[in-house]
């Protein structure tokens, strides 16, 4: 097996191929309560599965889905789109899969639990060499001029 130091960019590839796959994920779940079904269904929805502030929720849902999956997919604010598109699948977990087992066929959380924890891994890594984050936050630093150490 060769180390991947001799292949650096390696790892930002994988990060690469993993925010688009999941943020089409996410793009598409987003699309589908935005115009499949509507704020007002969702909420409705919601309401049934006893999940608090159903209307505040659905909102939540749907545009954390669509914009954190966008956000994922460019690779911009990759942190943040993890964290918030992570808490999203902890309420799916807590309060739709928890109590159906882990199987999904069953309607238990493995799904939502893999695209939580992969929305944390992207939260804690960032978006990768191959992100606009990277471009953005490079071209700052590279912009910055340097501090004199003072010495007393």
């Amino acid at each position: 097996m060769l180390p991947l130091r001799r292949f650096p960019a390696l790892p930002d590839a994988g990060l690469l191929v993993g925010r688009i796959v999941v943020g089409v994920i996410f793009v598409a779940h987003g699309w589908q309560k935005l115009t499949d079904q509507g704020h007002s269904a969702v909420a409705q929805s919601f309401e049934h599965l006893g999940i608090p502030m159903p209307g505040l929720a659905a909102v939540y849902g749907t545009w954390v889905e669509l914009l954190g999956g966008i956000a994922l997919i460019a690779g911009v604010l990759v942190p943040v789109a993890g964290v918030l598109i992570a808490l999203d699948m902890a309420g799916a977990f807590w309060y739709v899969h928890m109590d159906k087992g882990l199987f999904s066929q069953e309607g238990g959380y493995e799904y939502v639990l893999v695209l939580g924890a992969v929305c944390l891994l992207f939260a804690l890594t960032g978006g990768g060499r191959f992100s606009l984050d990277a471009l953005l936050f490079e071209r700052r630093r590279a912009g910055a001029p340097e501090r004199e150490s003072v010495s007393a």
